[in-house]
């Protein structure tokens, strides 16, 4: 479900050409790691990859946000409509890095 979301958020976050094509690559190759993640579920390395990856993410995503968010007089509504899907995968990423987390205990993590 996290990655689904977060592949969705993602999706509607680059439907303007706002944001360079880093933000797109950036999320889109950690939520690959996250199916590698949910694939190999056995692997300690796959989950915290995957967590390493979306806590690297809320990094990038809140320099995209802050260079790229454009001036009032220049937003549509798809402009606001995109950045509002991206600052809210922002927002939830914290939450999912949580649920990762917990998902990195059970299999054995410390």
């Amino acid at each position: 479900a996290i990655i689904l979301v977060h592949w969705l958020l993602t999706v509607w976050g680059c439907m303007n050409y706002m944001f360079p094509a880093s933000y797109a690559w950036g999320n889109f190759s950690v939520l690959a790691v996250g199916i590698w993640a949910i694939v190999q579920r056995d692997s300690l390395d796959a989950i915290m990859m995957f967590l390493t990856g979306l806590l690297l993410t809320v990094l990038t995503d809140i320099i995209h946000i802050s260079v790229f968010y454009p001036p009032n007089n220049y937003l549509t509504n798809v402009n606001r409509f995109s950045m509002g899907m991206a600052i809210f995968s922002l927002l939830l990423k914290p939450v999912s890095c949580y649920l990762v987390y917990r998902m990195y205990q059970e299999r054995g993590g410390e």
